[in-house]
């Protein structure tokens, strides 16, 4: 039996665009002095060049709501901390208004979800006592609504001196989830010396712990500098999907009716591509199932490959009755999803080319990728 590839791409890419509409939007409300480096954080955590970058100068005069269309996440960018006293009440008492807003609207699209507190540790600067009183007091205030706190120290170089000032934010006990140390971009000493970025993927970590399930695919979507925890997410994906469709005392699948198994497939193929973030074409998705579940590769389908594939399983032995068990059909699944999950990771890190996927090379990994991942399952 062959299957109608062109037919399932079209479904897959219909699947992503349906997945990526319904996305809950992320909301994050950064807060710090001018020239911490916001504007560069938030453009190196997330793709789509959120925020209007500035060198050493402010960048916003009030509370600024940046939206971008089609991106499931919204930044809440405050003044600098320089201003007044008189000033940072004004806006504390106008972050909090944001905030209860949207807890009191009971609707995730309208919460404030996380705060990022940025203190730069570069430049001399220390977290004097104005920021700490601010802070002190902000977080008194925030215990009805519990809106997770990140302090993140940014332009944390040298490291010494970041994790001194990360041990004197800690001793303070503030009601904060977590204070991490960030240098956001590679700094370039005359030529002479580099040190290198690093804490953006420990700052997802911390993000991944701290918001709620229905927000998880949205950072993934948005975030750029973890690709573990884009494979964390793909792989519950693949389990939910298995688990939700195959579990124990699933249905058989007759042969004949083995195109049934196509519409979780493509669910978690769309699932698994909007985790990664990619944008990923007809030609892209071609490749992949021509190679793994098309009529040109080791497909799912039909029941003279089928009946192939369980040779590679040990212990599988025959199959009974013409059909194919939930479990099987379980285990080709898995399969396939982690074959897709190793070649988003490859493509993602630039280990392969989108353009090379159609390469009689790529393919052939491809293929056998998809046997290796099912020889590994029990």
């Amino acid at each position: 039996m062959e299957i109608d590839t062109e037919k399932m791409v079209q479904q897959c890419m219909d699947a992503i665009n349906e997945k990526i509409k319904n996305l809950k939007t992320l909301n994050i409300m950064v807060i710090g002095k001018s020239g911490v480096g916001k504007s560069t954080l938030i453009n190196s955590v997330f793709r789509g060049n959120f925020a209007q970058t500035g060198l050493g100068r402010p960048v916003t005069s009030e509370i600024r709501k940046i939206v971008k269309k089609d991106c499931p996440l919204v930044i809440y960018d405050t003044p600098g901390f320089e201003l007044s006293a008189g000033q940072q009440n004004k806006v504390k008492g106008q972050i909090i208004d944001i905030i209860q807003k949207g807890y009191e609207s009971k609707d995730i699209n309208d919460a404030i979800h996380c705060i990022w507190y940025c203190v730069n540790v570069g430049g001399n600067r220390t977290f004097d006592s104005s920021e700490l009183n601010w802070l002190s007091d902000f977080t008194k205030e925030n215990k009805l609504t519990k809106v997770p706190i990140i302090v993140i120290l940014t332009q944390a170089f040298p490291v010494s001196k970041a994790k001194e000032m990360q041990k004197l934010v800690e001793k303070e006990n503030l009601d904060i989830v977590k204070v991490v140390p960030v240098l956001a971009q590679d700094i370039d000493f005359d030529g002479e010396y580099v040190a290198h970025s690093y804490g953006l993927d420990k700052l997802i970590d911390i993000m991944v712990e701290s918001l709620p399930a229905e927000l998880q695919n949205s950072l993934q979507y948005m975030q750029k500098p973890s690709v573990d925890q884009k494979v964390k997410q793909s792989q519950a994906i693949v389990a939910a999907t298995v688990a939700g469709a195959f579990g124990e005392g699933a249905t058989p699948v007759p042969f004949s009716d083995a195109a049934m198994l196509i519409p979780t497939q493509v669910g978690m193929i769309a699932g698994i591509t909007v985790v990664f973030g990619m944008d990923v074409s007809k030609s892209f998705l071609t490749s992949f199932v021509s190679a793994t579940i098309g009529s040109a590769g080791a497909t799912v389908l039909g029941k003279t490959i089928v009946s192939n594939l369980l040779k590679l399983i040990p212990g599988v032995g025959t199959v009974a009755g013409g059909v194919i068990s939930g479990a099987t059909a379980g285990l080709l699944t898995t399969a396939l999803g982690f074959a897709y999950i190793e070649i988003m990771k490859s493509v993602y890190t630039g280990e392969i080319k989108k353009e090379d996927l159609k390469s009689k090379d790529v393919q052939e990994k491809m293929k056998n990728l998809f046997q290796s991942e099912l020889k590994k399952k029990p």
